[in-house]
């Protein structure tokens, strides 16, 4: 039995969840000496509790923090290809405990106000807590935001969708349209052909049909609940906007998501 027909049994049994918990503390243990070198380098750093940590992205405090000035570097260099970062209001869809938007007021400033919203309420209990010149704003799975039509500049939401039902695909793509200025830029990330080499021979037969493939795992939008987004799928639930670009980065030492943008 390989890794995913085993991964697959486990979600069967409703399990899988249960076992993702204990990988939180198996990587918090093996982390645990790299993260204390961390925490002594930066001891005033404000860092969010481990578990929020490892449940967006992973349980080391330097990749948490120093890798993501890369990825908000990463991020305004794609911004920046269709909009001008001035005096634009930018809102991060799905923030987590602030990897990226925390970066943001010291690395965009130029006026601009920056906005975040999570359906994790202890994530957006330590953000509003702990990091300043951010507006914070807890949702929940419907996709309904209190922001007015025609709202935001750009919006971003990385690995969301990956999280997300097909039905709820719909939504909150409405839902963040909704909130998109007329010529403002929607810039997120899917699971594309990139993980093809993670599904079982069933799964890709649905996701080469330009299918959209959804493991319901733990609940919706958990990391355990897992959404792979084939070209044809996010084409059909782009169709009525303007897509600027599908950037698919070829694989490294880890499997890249594929960048979308679109214009409202």
């Amino acid at each position: 039995m390989n890794k995913q027909h085993f991964f697959s049994v486990l979600r069967r049994l409703k399990l899988f969840y249960l076992c993702d918990h204990f990988r939180f503390y198996i990587q918090k243990y093996k982390n645990r000496k790299v993260n204390n070198h961390f925490k002594k380098n930066y001891p005033q750093l404000a860092l969010p509790p481990d578990y929020l940590i490892y449940e967006s992205f992973s349980m080391n405090y330097d990749k948490y923090y120093t890798g993501s000035i890369d990825t908000v570097n990463w991020l305004i260099e794609h911004f920046s290809k269709y909009i001008e970062l001035k005096n634009k209001k930018i809102l991060d869809w799905g923030c987590g405990p602030g990897r990226v938007i925390r970066h943001l007021p010291s690395m965009i400033g130029n006026g601009c106000e920056f906005y975040a919203t999570d359906y994790n309420e202890k994530s957006i209990e330590w953000c509003s807590e702990n990091l300043h010149g951010i507006r914070f704003n807890k949702n929940t799975i419907e996709a309904k935001l209190p922001y007015p039509d025609n709202y935001f500049d750009v919006i971003y939401g990385i690995s969301i969708f990956t999280h997300l039902s097909e039905q709820m695909h719909y939504n909150w793509y409405n839902e963040l349209l909704r909130i998109l200025k007329k010529e403002g830029i929607l810039f997120v990330t899917t699971q594309g052909d990139n993980f093809k080499s993670k599904l079982l021979p069933s799964e890709l037969a649905q996701y080469s049909q330009g299918k959209l493939l959804v493991r319901e795992s733990g609940k919706e939008g958990h990391r355990t609940f897992s959404a792979f987004q084939p070209k044809a799928f996010m084409q059909n639930l782009f169709k009525n906007v303007e897509i600027l670009l599908h950037e698919e980065t070829k694989p490294l030492n880890y499997l890249p998501q594929d960048v979308w943008i679109i214009r409202k």
